[in-house]
């Protein structure tokens, strides 16, 4: 159905949908080319949330280029959206550049679009044809397909840990495990992510930023701190730059005069602060992923914590992926990844697939995700 050429030009389309990682969030990361005889002119990729999308980028810059795109090739790695959200519908775009094929990646799992775009572009009288390298545009989009298919964020939980698996010395120090090499490669990680989340005893002893330096990017992730007793320092270094992105504190129970001041001297500031209680008074980590959802259109989120914040992420099954960094060295004594619950039977694991794995500089990055039959719904 697919020559190499089509492979070819989907490669490109792709290639352009990687440029929106640090861009388009909460919106998906969409490619597009516009090709005649045989040869691309024109090219785009989804823009800053309100911005243009992939497919009016693109026919845009055959514009500017020169051409016409009617009896066009269209390459785009996401079914076209076909309603009014910050933008027009991107059908209307290609409907009216009269293309004769348009080839799509994958369809749109929003169920506002569902196909309906590729409906209204066959009525219009244009072939069109989905699937061409549909799991390399997937896997751009786990964030986006996991918001609109279960209502929930992609969690990605990240640990750097020596061979034996410690993240810190016996006495909390965990500064520097990996090289600088990893520690910029953690920040791609970063930046490709609608927030950043951790909890308030890695504020206490680390005092992070959790923002993105060591690559360039237009956008900063949103800021959560898992803070049940709502006892982060004021002071703390999250709460710098607030015009550059939100932070949210997420608490257990505002039960005391003393935590509802505090608060509201947070709110004060800016900074959003969310009760949201389980049955022991800590913070119900699946609700809060459903609200980030919901509320902020959260498609990914990038976890950075400790110990016991990770086992609780864990133990609750609320981590998608793994993102491992293993330094060559052995720590013998020191804390662990994860506060994990203790095993009486090996049918309790949780088993993960291994999605690849690279050096980065001396140290090794290793990526794994839940089986598909175990995301939690």
């Amino acid at each position: 159905m697919y020559t190499a050429l089509d492979h070819e030009f989907m490669s490109q389309a792709l290639a352009e949908a990687a440029q929106a990682l640090y861009l388009s969030n909460p919106n998906p990361r969409v490619g597009c080319v516009v090709v005649k005889d045989g040869k691309v002119i024109g090219r785009g990729h989804t823009q800053k949330v309100g911005g243009a999308h992939a497919e009016v980028q693109a026919l845009a810059n055959t514009a500017e280029n020169g051409f016409n795109p009617e009896g066009s090739t269209i390459y785009v790695t996401l079914e076209p959206c076909s309603h009014t959200g910050r933008t027009p519908p991107c059908v209307n775009a290609l409907i009216a550049a009269k293309p004769a094929l348009v080839i799509v990646a994958m369809f749109d799992p929003n169920p506002l679009v569902a196909g309906k775009g590729l409906e209204l572009l066959k009525a219009a009288g244009i072939d069109v044809r989905c699937g061409l390298l549909q799991a390399e545009a997937a896997a751009l989009n786990a964030g986006f397909i996991s918001r609109m298919t279960r209502g929930l964020p992609w969690v990605r939980l990240k640990i750097a840990a020596s061979l034996d698996g410690k993240t810190a010395l016996p006495n909390g120090t965990s500064q520097w495990i990996t090289g600088p090499a990893a520690r910029a490669d953690g920040h791609h990680w970063r930046a490709q992510a609608c927030a950043i989340l951790t909890g308030v005893g890695t504020v206490k002893e680390d005092n992070p930023s959790l923002n993105v330096r060591d690559v360039e990017t237009k956008r900063q992730p949103w800021r959560i701190i898992v803070d049940s007793k709502l006892e982060t320092p004021v002071d703390s270094k999250v709460f710098e730059n607030l015009h550059q992105s939100g932070v949210i504190l997420v608490c257990g129970k505002l039960d005391t005069v003393e935590k509802e001041q505090t608060a509201q001297a947070f709110r004060a500031r800016g900074i959003e602060v969310l009760a949201l209680p389980n049955a022991n008074g800590k913070v119900d980590l699946p609700k809060l992923f459903s609200y980030l959802a919901q509320e902020h259109e959260i498609n990914e989120i990038h976890v950075e914590a400790g110990f016991k914040l990770n086992g609780s992420l864990l133990r609750e099954n609320c981590v998608d992926e793994l993102l491992l960094y293993y330094a060559p060295f052995l720590m013998g004594e020191g804390i662990g990844m994860a506060n994990a619950s203790p095993l009486t039977a090996l049918m309790q694991r949780q088993d993960w697939k291994i999605l690849d794995q690279a050096m980065v500089g001396p140290d090794m990055r290793l990526r794994l995700a839940k089986p598909a039959n175990q995301l939690k719904e």
